[in-house]
């Protein structure tokens, strides 16, 4: 699958995320490396589709979550790009902390177990719905310049 803008974003997302909660110097000199490729390669994919080597149509790719709507509401995901990747990060960090919970999930306590999955599931479709929505912004962005 090809990364887009809003794959890329996530990913460096979680790095940063990594790098504020690791102490250990190894692990925190392989995350550098890792913030750097990626950022480079945010440059790079801003590059190539500005300049037309990625065309229009590759830009995005469109999670298409199928699920049940109905109790499953969402967080709205709006604002220009800049606010939807801060929404996206802020999301990430919400689901590190949820995801925390279930790798000691015989602590939580059964009445909240069903709470803590629900969430994730829907952190999960709200990181999707920014992923996407950094995607059709951009290739509205690059679209424009294009046709101008």
């Amino acid at each position: 699958m090809a990364e887009t803008l809003g794959m890329l974003c996530d990913k460096l997302s979680i790095v940063k995320l990594k790098q504020f909660h690791t102490g250990d110097n190894e692990k925190l000199q392989s995350l550098n490396k890792q913030a750097s490729m990626l950022q480079q390669e945010i440059d790079e994919y801003f590059a190539n589709a500005v300049s037309g080597i990625i065309p229009i149509d590759r830009l995005t790719f469109d999670a298409n979550k199928v699920f049940k709507k109905e109790g499953n509401e969402v967080a709205n995901v709006s604002g220009h790009i800049g606010e939807v990747i801060y929404q996206l990060a802020n999301v990430n960090c919400e689901l590190w902390h949820e995801q925390e919970k279930v790798y000691e999930f015989e602590k939580v306590a059964a009445e909240e177990k069903d709470k803590v999955v629900k969430q994730l599931a829907l952190l999960n479709l709200e990181r999707n719905k920014c992923i996407d929505s950094i995607n059709r912004q951009f290739a509205d962005l690059i679209s424009e310049l294009h046709n101008k």
